[in-house]
């Protein structure tokens, strides 16, 4: 895996974990906290994908890596959902 394929495979976890911070209402954090919430979230949504026995889909090869962009989504959003109940509110 090349420069160019770490920095492409960066911006579509930071777009997933983007999307997963939209649908969960989370709003803390920039760009780099959304690649890492995208990230967790490819971990977090395979593995329940895996566990509940659903398929994949929706997968893209960067690098030769497959990266899911579906259960990045929703992992990120499960995660973000999860880590909203342990912190508290800004006024």
């Amino acid at each position: 895996m090349g420069i160019l394929d770490l920095l492409i495979l960066i911006v579509v976890a930071a777009i997933c974990g983007g999307l997963g911070q939209a649908l969960a209402g989370y709003t803390r954090g920039g760009c780099m906290a959304s690649a890492a919430i995208g990230f967790i979230g490819a971990l977090l949504g395979t593995w329940a994908s895996r566990k509940l026995g659903l398929p994949e889909f929706a997968i893209m090869n960067i690098g030769g890596q497959p990266f899911p962009i579906v259960w990045s989504v929703l992992g990120s959003a499960l995660f973000v959902a999860i880590l909203g109940l342990f912190t508290t509110k800004r006024s």
